[in-house]
C-alpha cells in the first residue's frame, strides 16, 4: 500500500513546515488545463543551451512556408534547442518525444501545433504557454519555426577537436610526486553549473580549496584510475583535465570533442590505468578515445546506424553513460537512441575492436553492482533496467522496474536483509523505488528481478545512494512541484526493509540550510571517503544564496552547512575516492 501524507508529517524531524513555494519564488503561471504536461517527469528537460548559441541560416524557402525573419528563427533555434531538443531530437526525428519534421508538422497545421505548444499534453509535453515559460508571441513563433525544415547544427569532427586542443603544461613539466598537503581521496569536486566552474572542497575541513574555470554546466566529475588528474565535461562538450598533485590544482589539458555532450572516462582496467580516456557527445553523435596523459584525440567513432529492434535508421543516437571496465581493457558506452551498448575494446584502438549488444531504447544512466562486475543501466522511457556482464561481455537480462522513467545516477548497492546484495533506483515520474537483486551466485532466485518496490517522498527524483558501511538509502525528489518535497531527502534504514511497508525519515535539508528565498532544490547526495557524512547540494537560482548540506549518517542530524558566496547553483559531487573506486 502506497504511504499517505500521514506518513510524511509523522516521519519529519522537524515540525517546522518550510515556507517555501512557487508564488514566494516569483514564478506566476496562468490557471493550467486538467491533466497536462506540468508534472514531475514533464520537469525533466535536458539543457541545449551550448547548441542553441550556434548561429545558423533558414532553411531554403519553399511555397507555403510561414515567414520569419532571421532575428526570430535565431531566437527560436535557441528556444528550440534549449527547451525541446532533448526529447524530440536535434534534427527533429524524435527520440523520447515525437518526431517533429514538417511532413508530420504540416499535416497537423499552425493552429494546432500552436495549441500543442500552449497547453501541453497528459503524455508529458509541457504546457510551455500556460506556465508562463514562453510568451503567446513566443509560442506563435515556434508554431511558425516547427513547419519549417530543421536546422542542422554542423559536424565537428578530428580537424576541429585538434584545433581545441591545448596541453597548458606537458606531461614532462608536471610534479613527479604529490606538491600538496590535500587529502586527495576524501577531496569533493562540486559542479558549479551555471557559473562554469567546479568547486575542489576538503571532505575533512568543508573549506573551499580552489575554484576552476571549466565549461558550461558540467555534467558529471571522473577521476583517472591513479587518482591523480580530475577530469570534467561540461554540456559544452568541453573537457578539463585537472592534475591534483600540482601545488595549486589546475588545468593541464583541455578539448572540446563535440557541440553538446554528457560523459567521460578513463581507462581502469589492471595494466592500462590511466593510458586512455573516453568522451561522448550529444551532438554530433559519437565517441572519441584520446590519450590518457594529454587529451590528444586519437580515435573518433560515430554512433550513427539502426535502432537495433526496429532496424531503421536514426541520424543522432546520443552517448549518454560511459563506464570503464574493471574485468576487461573496455570501456562500456551507452547509446540512447538505438538502445545499443557498446563494449570498446581498447587494447587496440587502430584495430579497434567493439561489441554491440541490443538492449533497449532510451539508454541513459546506470552503475556497476557491489562486485564490479554487472553493469545496470535505465532505458528510462522504457520504464526497464538492463543488465551487463561485463566479465563475460553480454546481455544478462531486461527487467521492468515498475515505475515510470527510472533515473538512477550510478544507484545504490545495499545488502537487503531479505534478498542480499541489490541495486536500487528511483523514478522521475512517480514516487516509486525500485529494488533488483543482483546476486546470481548466492541468491539465484531472487538475481535480475525486481524483488521490492518501496514509495518515497514523490515523483521528480534523480538520484538514490548509499556506502558500503552506511545503514540508510538516500532518495531525492529536486524535480518534485511541491517546495516542501524538492527541498527534502527521504531516508530508509536498510534494516527496515525487510518489513512488507518499510517507513522512511524525512530530512529537510533546505530548512537546515536556513535559505528563505527562492525554492530550492535538494540533489545528489554524495559520500565522503569514510561514509559516516553525506553531502546534498540546495541548489538555488544562480542570483539566490546555494549551499551545501552535511548529514551525520549516523544521527540524520546536521552537521554542517557549506556557504559561500563562490558556490553558485551547487549541483552534482563528487567524493574521489568514491568515484575512482565505483563506491555507491
Amino acid at each position: 500500500m502506497k504511504p499517505r501524507n500521514a506518513r510524511w508529517h509523522t516521519a519529519l524531524l522537524s515540525g517546522a513546515a518550510m515556507a517555501l513555494s512557487l508564488a514566494a519564488s516569483g514564478v506566476s503561471a496562468q490557471e493550467k488545463p486538467k491533466d497536462h504536461g506540468d508534472d514531475a517527469s514533464a520537469a525533466y528537460q535536458p539543457s541545449m543551451t551550448t547548441l542553441g548559441q550556434i548561429q545558423v541560416e533558414i532553411p531554403g524557402r519553399k511555397p507555403g512556408d510561414p515567414v520569419m525573419t532571421p532575428s526570430e528563427y535565431q531566437k527560436a533555434n535557441t528556444i528550440y534547442f534549449e527547451r525541446c531538443a532533448g526529447c524530440h531530437g536535434v534534427l527533429r526525428k524524435g527520440a523520447t518525444g515525437k518526431a517533429l519534421t514538417p511532413d508530420v508538422t504540416r499535416e497537423n497545421g499552425f493552429e494546432y501545433i500552436k495549441d500543442f505548444i500552449t497547453y501541453g499534453s497528459p503524455a508529458g509535453m509541457p504546457n510551455w504557454g500556460t506556465s508562463g515559460d514562453l510568451t503567446e508571441e513566443e509560442v506563435d513563433m515556434m508554431a511558425r519555426y516547427i513547419l519549417l525544415e530543421p536546422a542542422a547544427p554542423p559536424e565537428f569532427g578530428m580537424p576541429e577537436m585538434r584545433a581545441s586542443w591545448k596541453v597548458h603544461v606537458a606531461p614532462a613539466d608536471r610534479p613527479t610526486k604529490k606538491m600538496n598537503d590535500i587529502d586527495i581521496d576524501n577531496l569533493f569536486s562540486v559542479t558549479l553549473r551555471d557559473a562554469g566552474q567546479i568547486a575542489l572542497i576538503d571532505g575533512a575541513t568543508y573549506e573551499i580549496l580552489s575554484v576552476i574555470d571549466t565549461g558550461y554546466a558540467v555534467h558529471i566529475s571522473r577521476i583517472s584510475a591513479s587518482g591523480r588528474y580530475l577530469f570534467v565535461i561540461g554540456r559544452d562538450a568541453k573537457v578539463n583535465m585537472i592534475d591534483l598533485w600540482m601545488e595549486e590544482p589546475a588545468t593541464v589539458a583541455e578539448i572540446k570533442v563535440g557541440t553538446e555532450a554528457r560523459s567521460i572516462e578513463t581507462s581502469k582496467m589492471h595494466g592500462w590505468e590511466d593510458k586512455y580516456a573516453i568522451a561522448g557527445s550529444y551532438w554530433p553523435p559519437q565517441y572519441v578515445i584520446m590519450d590518457g596523459d594529454t587529451l590528444e584525440p586519437l580515435k573518433i567513432k560515430s554512433t550513427r546506424g539502426m535502432i537495433f529492434d526496429e532496424q531503421t535508421y536514426h541520424p543522432e543516437p546520443r552517448v549518454a553513460a560511459i563506464l570503464s571496465s574493471h574485468f576487461r581493457p573496455e570501456f562500456i558506452v551507452n547509446v540512447k537512441e538505438t538502445g545499443k551498448i557498446l563494449l570498446v575494446d581498447y587494447s587496440d584502438i587502430k584495430s579497434l575492436k567493439v561489441t554491440e549488444i541490443e538492449a533497449e531504447r532510451f539508454l541513459h544512466d546506470g552503475g556497476l553492482d557491489s562486485t564490479k562486475r554487472y553493469f545496470l543501466t535505465a532505458a528510462n522511457a522504457r520504464n526497464k533496467v538492463a543488465v551487463i556482464d561485463t566479465k563475460e561481455g553480454d546481455l544478462e537480462a531486461i527487467i521492468e522496474t515498475d515505475g515510470q522513467t527510472p533515473h538512477p545516477g550510478r544507484g545504490a548497492n545495499i545488502n537487503h536483509p531479505t534478498y542480499g546484495p541489490v541495486w536500487v533506483t528511483s523514478h522521475l515520474g512517480d514516487d516509486t523505488v525500485a529494488i533488483i537483486g543482483t546476486d546470481p551466485e548466492g541468491h539465484p532466485e531472487h538475481a535480475w528481478k525486481m524483488v521490492q518496490q518501496l514509495y518515497a517522498m514523490g515523483g521528480g527524483s534523480l538520484f538514490v545512494k548509499t556506502h558500503p558501511t552506511s545503514e540508510h538509502l538516500y532518495v531525492d525528489a529536486p524535480l518534485n512541484p511541491d517546495a516542501e518535497v524538492s527541498g527534502s531527502v527521504a531516508v530508509f534504514k536498510v534494516a527496515d526493509l525487510a518489513q512488507e511497508e518499510p517507513e522512511f525519515t524525512v530530512l529537510p535539508i533546505t530548512e537546515w540550510s536556513g535559505i528563505a528565498e527562492g525554492q530550492p532544490r535538494v540533489v545528489q547526495g554524495e559520500f565522503n571517503k569514510d561514509g559516516n557524512e553525506i553531502w546534498f547540494s540546495v541548489w538555488n537560482a544562480a542570483d539566490l544564496e546555494s549551499a551545501i548540506v552535511v548529514v551525520d549518517d549516523k544521527t540524520l542530524e546536521l552537521k554542517h552547512v557549506i556557504k559561500d558566496e563562490r558556490l553558485v547553483t551547487p549541483t552534482g559531487k563528487f567524493n574521489v575516492y568514491n568515484t575512482r573506486a565505483d563506491v555507491y
